[in-house]
């Protein structure tokens, strides 16, 4: 494991306690709804989330649903355990989005929210992604990026480095370019804005 990795996981590990606490501000900015609305949109029966962290997105998964969810952070899988009780048709499995240990062509959509601000080679796991998720599935995306007006990208750079330092979340990665440099073609990936262009919710057909 890279030292960014570690050090990333070190962080989250360490603030897995208070990180529900420190994510509020996030959730009533409307977060919990829109997280609602990736499940909405989920197809198939086999579903993979990267970056559960606590879970928050656990308990509203339909008992339908063949659901894996995958976190670096141990502590925080714990939190998420908490959440999930008793559910038997979810599994959480401690790995690195970066280095999956699934088969190719593995689940009919993939699921992230705020997910890619952390991941430390954020085109190498979207590269995964799309490996793991099935040709023509889908992959349903909440990220927060950096916000294409000159003024407010250029602070966002600028005042990177204090989340950054804090629990290692970039709040300027240009997720859409990534995508595309993760062989996404731009024809299959549709976005809309949820607050302001900083937070997209972004739905990708996985044609291969």
């Amino acid at each position: 494991m890279s030292n960014d990795n570690e050090k990333i996981k070190n962080r989250y590990n360490r603030i897995s306690k208070v990180y529900d606490l420190l994510e509020k501000p996030m959730e009533s900015m409307s977060m919990g709804k829109w997280r609602d609305k990736l499940i909405e949109r989920i197809e198939g029966e086999k579903v993979l989330e990267v970056g559960v962290g606590t879970g928050k997105s656990l308990i509203n998964y339909p008992n339908t649903l063949d659901v894996t969810g995958i976190d670096f952070s141990k502590n925080m899988l714990e939190k998420a355990r908490e959440k999930i009780g008793d559910k038997k048709n979810i599994k959480l499995i401690e790995m690195d989005a970066q280095n999956m240990k699934f088969d190719d062509n593995t689940f009919d959509t993939v699921v992230t929210c705020c997910v890619f601000c952390s991941v430390p080679d954020p085109v190498k796991g979207l590269k995964e992604i799309r490996r793991v998720c099935k040709n023509d599935g889908k992959i349903i995306m909440l990220e927060h990026m950096r916000s294409n007006n000159e003024v407010v990208g250029k602070f966002m750079d600028i005042v990177n480095f204090i989340p950054l330092n804090i629990w290692g979340a970039n709040i300027n990665r240009r997720t859409i370019e990534n995508l595309k440099k993760a062989g996404f073609k731009e024809e299959d990936i549709e976005y809309q804005d949820i607050w302001s262009d900083i937070v997209k919710l972004i739905e990708i057909r996985n044609k291969k």
